[in-house]
């Protein structure tokens, strides 16, 4: 069997595949869809897809987990994962279709949660935050290169999509080689501390503002990768230039994920992330300015990558700030459906727009839901901060 450091490695190695298949996923269907004359409200709601399979499926896993263990968890998402990916060049239908996202977003939902709370639970405490920076580094990086495999759709359509079924059955079988280890009761937020509707309203009044983040990088992603594609078409660029474009934003967020970390932990984090929304709504305005200018795009993505692309891990030290430790895991669990419920409503607000308001710049959604994010962190001033457990009864 594996050892430890070993199954880190093939752990990691299922996080970066799915980040992969996921990046790959959004655009790829979009430009499909777009090029079948969809329409683009239609596209935006069928790539809700995805993350309707993740709010599905968060309510279910955590007692499979602890009767089963880590490891069958995993296993069974991946399969998910893997087979939908197949069975996507089948039979193109609508509605087939919007069930394989849905069921790739149950499959990656229960994936991550595995290999989350497995890395988590088992790193040592001085080594767990480079462990888990890994994992946001890995995720990122399958993520940046999945839509590169748009470009594919010239040779054949159906090639994307078996070329992620076949990575992730190769990466996918490390996983027998693993030994299944069975969580402790506490690791997993067991108990009415973390599933009590009252904690998680409690915890809504306390942290609502750190929240806001991972909503606005959920509706960030995946608009940029799901409706943006099809405005992109619209305005004249080329699906090669397309696919090349869009990592920019991920891959931008890749290079300062850690140093905003630092530099949020010695300014504070809302300090840091009025100053990343703030420029990250600029780059999106000139974006909106430059949007025929595919050089400008790839500037502007990066810069914007670099900035916002951090939101995420952001709302979650953020929340870490201001909420008790009993809060955590409810506080965790509601970032989780904040970032969902963005990447739902980003596609289909985007897909609207566009639809509405074709001679208007899609970027303009973009700046408009920053500035609202930016304008609640910055009049929401007095957050508490490693509150008193006691004082919550």
């Amino acid at each position: 069997m594996a050892s430890i450091k070993t199954r880190f490695w093939i752990l990691i190695s299922l996080v970066s595949i799915s980040g992969f298949s996921q990046g790959m996923l959004l655009p790829l269907l979009a430009i499909i869809l777009e090029q079948k004359g969809v329409p683009s409200s239609v596209n935006g709601i069928h790539a809700t897809g995805l993350y309707i399979g993740v709010l599905i499926a968060s309510p279910f896993m955590e007692k499979p987990m602890r009767k089963f263990g880590f490891k069958p968890i995993i296993v069974v998402g991946g399969m998910l994962v893997f087979v939908s990916m197949f069975l996507f060049p089948f039979w193109q239908s609508l509605w087939f279709w919007f069930m394989l996202r849905v069921t790739v977003g149950i499959g990656d939902n229960m994936l991550h949660f595995g290999t989350q709370t497995w890395i988590t639970t088992t790193s040592p405490k001085d080594s767990r935050g480079k462990n888990i920076a890994f994992y946001g580094l890995f995720f990122g990086l399958g993520f940046t290169l999945g839509p590169l495999m748009t470009r594919f759709l010239s040779v054949h359509e159906a090639l994307p999509f078996l070329i992620s079924a076949l990575l992730s059955i190769i990466v996918w079988s490390f996983m027998f080689f693993v030994r299944n280890q069975m969580p402790e009761a506490n690791d997993v937020g067991t108990g009415a501390n973390s599933s009590s509707i009252g904690r998680f309203i409690q915890t809504g009044k306390i942290a609502w503002v750190a929240l806001l983040p991972a909503f606005g990088y959920g509706f960030l992603e995946a608009t940029l990768h799901g409706i943006f594609p099809v405005y992109g078409l619209r305005i004249g660029h080329e699906v090669g230039m397309l696919s090349l474009i869009i990592p920019c934003f991920a891959a931008g967020s890749l290079i300062t994920q850690i140093p905003l970390g630092i530099m949020s932990d010695r300014y504070g984090r809302r300090n840091i992330l009025l100053m990343v929304i703030s420029a990250g709504a600029v780059c999106f305005l000139i974006s909106a300015l430059l949007e025929t200018s595919a050089v400008a795009l790839f500037i502007t993505f990066a810069l914007a990558g670099m900035l916002v692309g951090s939101l995420f891990s952001l709302s979650i030290s953020f929340l870490a700030d201001i909420l008790p430790a009993s809060l955590l895991p409810a506080g965790n669990l509601m970032t989780g459906i904040a970032f969902s419920t963005g990447s739902i409503l980003g596609p289909y607000i985007g897909g609207l727009f566009i639809e509405y308001f074709p001679g208007v710049s899609f970027f303009y959604v973009i700046v408009f839901m920053l500035v609202i994010i930016l304008a609640a962190t910055y009049f929401k001033k007095n957050v508490g901060v490693n509150m008193d457990t006691s004082a919550l009864g």
